[in-house]
């Protein structure tokens, strides 16, 4: 591996350690629990054919909090995800970002 590759993921991994700290995620936990009706299914396409759905289970903390605020301030185009971010607070998603994160790889 790069030597720069592995000094951004540890920037990233450091950066996380905080945010993650001020998450509950037993409450993400619990209102993650919609988010498998659609990123659970294996093979899942959603309303538009061409569009699988990805499994977020495992994913980057960082990442999920960016693109879900970003589905709910409507700076992503995707109907079905901005309904449902629009309806979360900015900690309720940080929530949901850390419980998905917890979940690991082996997951997705």
């Amino acid at each position: 591996m790069k030597p720069t590759f592995l000094l951004s993921a540890l920037g990233l991994a450091l950066m996380a350690g905080p945010a993650l700290a001020e998450t509950d995620i037993e409450n993400g936990k619990s209102l993650a629990y919609t988010c498998y009706g659609c990123h659970g299914i294996p093979g899942y396409k959603n309303a538009y054919p061409s569009y699988s759905v990805p499994k977020i289970a495992g994913q980057n903390y960082e990442y999920l909090v960016t693109a879900l605020l970003q589905y709910r301030n409507g700076e992503r185009p995707h109907g079905t995800m901005r309904a449902q971010a629009e309806g979360y607070t900015e900690q309720e998603l940080r929530d949901i970002a850390a419980y998905l994160a917890s979940l690991g790889e082996e997951n997705r």
